[in-house]
Order: C-alpha cells, then sequence, then structure tokens
C-alpha cells in the first residue's frame, strides 16, 4: 500500500491500534437468527428514524464533561475509552446537532446551551498553531495522543472540525442574542487556526505538528483522498490563507491528480492514493462533503458531482457483483469504507474497507451517507437495514458500525466518524441544509474560487 494513502488507511488502523490489547481481542456478537417480525417503516419515517437514531450518538453518548463526540462507544462495555473526544467526530457532531433543531428532534435552547459549552470547552482545549490534537482528553482538554509521534496538531481532523464551526456560525448569527454569542464563538474559533504555517514554507500542506517531535511525520497532504475540506478551509481562511499555488502543486500534485480510469463503466475522475487504479473507501466522498456542496462544483480537474456520485456507484456496482462471493451483499446489502472489522482470527479490528481491501463486512454508514449521491441504491439499503434487519444491525444509537451476514457477524459498537455523518448527508439530500449553510459563507466562497473552482448551484 503507498505511502501517500495518508492516515486514512495508514493512521486509520491506528485507531485500533491505539485501544487495549484485551478490546481488540473481541470476537463481536453472532447475528440475532430469530425470524424477526418487524414494523415497516414507510420511505418519510425511514429517513426521520435513522436520523433521529444517528443524532443519539451525539446527544445522549456525548463525552460527559465536554458535550463533544466520544471517540467511540462499546455497548458492550460503555465505560471503555469514555473521556477521548475526537476532533473530527465532533465536527461532525455539531453539524448532527444543526440537522436536529432544524427537524425538531431536539429543543433548540437545549442545543444552543449543550453547543455553547462545547465550543468553551474548545477554547480552551490545547492548540498547536490554533489546530486541535486528532483526540483530546475530555475531562481536561489535553492532548491524549493518537500516536507516540503524532502528540500535536492535527491538520485535517480540524478542518473538519472547522467545517461544522462554518455551519454553527451560519445557522445561528441571526437568532437571539444567546444565538449570536455561539455564532460569534464558532467564528472565533475557526478563525485562529494558522493553516498556512502547516505548509512548512512549502506549496503544500502538512498533516501534523508536535511540539516535541516536529514534523517529524512528515506526512505531505496529497490527493485524492477524503482531506480536500482541509485545502478548502484553508483557502478560505480570512486570517491564515494558503496560495492558490499551495493547492495545485501539493494536493493537485500538478496534475497528476487526475485519472481517466473507467470502472463499472464509470469514470473514475480522479486518482484515489493507494486505490491502485480504483476508487477508494466511501468516507472520501463523505468526510469533506458534509459542508462542501459538490452539485455544480467544478475546478481544472474534476466535476465534483461525478466525482462523488461515481465514486458511490462503483462501490454499490462492486458489492452487487460480489467477486470474493460473500454470503449477503446485494443490490440492498451494501457499502464499503473505514469501520471496524472482523479479522480472520474472529477479533474485531478496523480496516479501511474498498474494492482493494474487502474483508466481507458491511458498513451502514457508507451507504446511509451517500444518500444524496444514491439515493435509490441508498434507500434499498435503508429498508433492508430497519425494516428486515433492525433488530440485528440497529442499536441505542443507530445502526451498529459494521456487520458481515458472511461471517454471522456484528459488532454492537460505534465510532463517531461514522455515526456522524449519516444525519448531515441524508439532511442534506432532503433539504440541503449543510451544503447551504456551509456554501453561503463568504470567506468558502471567496476561498473556493481563489482555488479555481466554480459553483453553478451557488451561482459563482
Amino acid at each position: 500500500m503507498k505511502k501517500n494513502m495518508l492516515k486514512a488507511i495508514v493512521l486509520a488502523l491506528m485507531v485500533w491500534a491505539c485501544s487495549s490489547s484485551s478490546d481488540s481481542s473481541s470476537s463481536g456478537t453472532p447475528l440475532n437468527t430469530t425470524p424477526e417480525n418487524p414494523v415497516v417503516y414507510t420511505d418519510t419515517e425511514l429517513l426521520d428514524k435513522v436520523q433521529q437514531d444517528a443524532l443519539k450518538y451525539f446527544w445522549e453518548y456525548a463525552e460527559t464533561n465536554s458535550k463533544l463526540a466520544r471517540e467511540r462507544y462499546h455497548t458492550d462495555n460503555p465505560s471503555f475509552e469514555s473521556n477521548i473526544v475526537t476532533t473530527g467526530g465532533s465536527g461532525f457532531g455539531l453539524m448532527t446537532i444543526v440537522a436536529g433543531v432544524n427537524r425538531g428532534f431536539i429543543n433548540r435552547t437545549e442545543a444552543v446551551n449543550r453547543l455553547t459549552t462545547a465550543l468553551n470547552f474548545l477554547e480552551n482545549a490545547d492548540r498547536f498553531h490554533g489546530a486541535w490534537s486528532h483526540w483530546i482528553d475530555g475531562n481536561t482538554g489535553h492532548v491524549i495522543p493518537f500516536g507516540t509521534v503524532d502528540n500535536g496538531g492535527d491538520l485535517v481532523e480540524t478542518s473538519f472540525l472547522c467545517q461544522g464551526l462554518i455551519c454553527i456560525r451560519e445557522y445561528f448569527k441571526n437568532g437571539n442574542a444567546t444565538e449570536q454569542a455561539l455564532a460569534q464563538k464558532a467564528d472565533n474559533l475557526w478563525k485562529g487556526v494558522e493553516w498556512d504555517w502547516y505548509t512548512k514554507g512549502e506549496n503544500a500542506l502538512y498533516w501534523h505538528w508536535s511540539p516535541n517531535y516536529g514534523w517529524q511525520m512528515n506526512m505531505k497532504i496529497e490527493g485524492y483522498n477524503e482531506c480536500l475540506i482541509t485545502y478548502v478551509m484553508a483557502a478560505a481562511s480570512p486570517t491564515h490563507p494558503i496560495s492558490p499555488a499551495v493547492y495545485q502543486q501539493g494536493w493537485a500534485r500538478n496534475g497528476a491528480i487526475v485519472n481517466s480510469g473507467v470502472q463499472f463503466g464509470l469514470p473514475v475522475v480522479l486518482n484515489y492514493n493507494g486505490a491502485t487504479g480504483n476508487v477508494g473507501p466511501q468516507f472520501w466522498c463523505q468526510y469533506s462533503y458534509l459542508g462542501l456542496d459538490p452539485r455544480g462544483l467544478s475546478d481544472q480537474y474534476a466535476n465534483y458531482w461525478t466525482l462523488t456520485q461515481n465514486h458511490s456507484k462503483i462501490i454499490n456496482q462492486y458489492c452487487i457483483a460480489n467477486p470474493h462471493g460473500y454470503t449477503g451483499y446485494s443490490d440492498k446489502c451494501w457499502g464499503l469504507t473505514a469501520s471496524y472489522t472482523r479479522n480472520t482470527d474472529g477479533s474485531t479490528g478496523y480496516t479501511a474497507h474498498q474494492p482493494n481491501n474487502d474483508t466481507g463486512v458491511i458498513t451502514p454508514t457508507a451507504a446511509l451517507s451517500s444518500m444524496p449521491y444514491t439515493p435509490n441504491e441508498s434507500m434499498k439499503f435503508l429498508r433492508y437495514l430497519y425494516n428486515e434487519k433492525k433488530s440485528s444491525y440497529v442499536g441505542v444509537a443507530g445502526p451498529y458500525d459494521a456487520f458481515s451476514p458472511q461471517y454471522n457477524w456484528v459488532t454492537p459498537r460505534y465510532l463517531a466518524i461514522d455515526q456522524g455523518t449519516i444525519a448531515p448527508m441524508v439532511e442534506n439530500y432532503r433539504t440541503g441544509l449543510l451544503w447551504n449553510l456551509f456554501m453561503q459563507a463568504p470567506e468558502v466562497k471567496t476561498g473556493l474560487q481563489n482555488l479555481g473552482f466554480s459553483s453553478t448551484q451557488h451561482g459563482f
């Protein structure tokens, strides 16, 4: 696997490696084989239900002090790592709460109070030239190392958080005095990130910096993967912006990002780092696009609606083709992305599922969070999940992180980064709420234009 896969694959594995050895030996839970007598929901009821369920992760199971997102929640061990706050997952959680308020799933005043507590925590948490760490101690606000040398700023996780902060600002900026104060707090927080410093003086952004190890990790953020939003936020910054050359040479690699390949009759469009000619895990067409609207979005390298839509369609077609012959894969049971997985010895691990790394495990967030791109295909999966398999695959905070009919296995666990994309992307499918909030921010429009983007959807 290529080094340029970045943390999308390489460091993603550390999510599991950093957990306790006793946890990694868990064998998961066999599927419920009792015949189901399910309630059959209408499509509208299904969309409401899955959004409400995913919201519970960030509302009922949030880290208790900071009110931000816990890295993970294990229903089989609820106290496991309960103080670890995840920066990127918290950004997704902010957008999930906005969607919940807008739909009336949670009280607006209570949400504003909760969000104010969360942003107050972020104000006082450790920052490294403005960037937050990947993991934060929810009790103290101090960094929890993601790895030995990864104990400082994480620019990609920070960009996911800032995407959420922009949406918070835009949603509450015209509200009452308390809401306007929350919006101002969100504005101040994101403007404090020193994006330009993370170039090291080069025409590229770098993922990490540590006060102890400096630039030792040396991970250049190169496309294409989940990190487009990092360059967009850096270009949009009114305080520490990057130049267009940083995007062109760093992210786009002077045009080497373009891919003329085709999968299942669909253009791949861009080179997916580490995927050796195929597409990557589906979170690559989701994390950057909770706020960034790919509809009608283009630059000299890609039409981003074609890119994101084709990514999900290719994964859907791959699962239907099912080259490994896994039990259960079908047009209603599909989706490959980073999640918990079943190791070959039966223990629970973590991997970035994709066509080149298919372990027979389906991850619900993959199809659900692609609802805007593949509405028919994603609705088939949603109906399957809730109308046919709810007692097996859905728990206290929505769909469990992963399951495998092939191995009669399900993990009764949740990850913030997986639950956190469901409600925002379903809402973008239904109303475009988060897309419209983010894209109406004047700095975002200016930043995109400076990088050479245009948007027919948003008039620039």
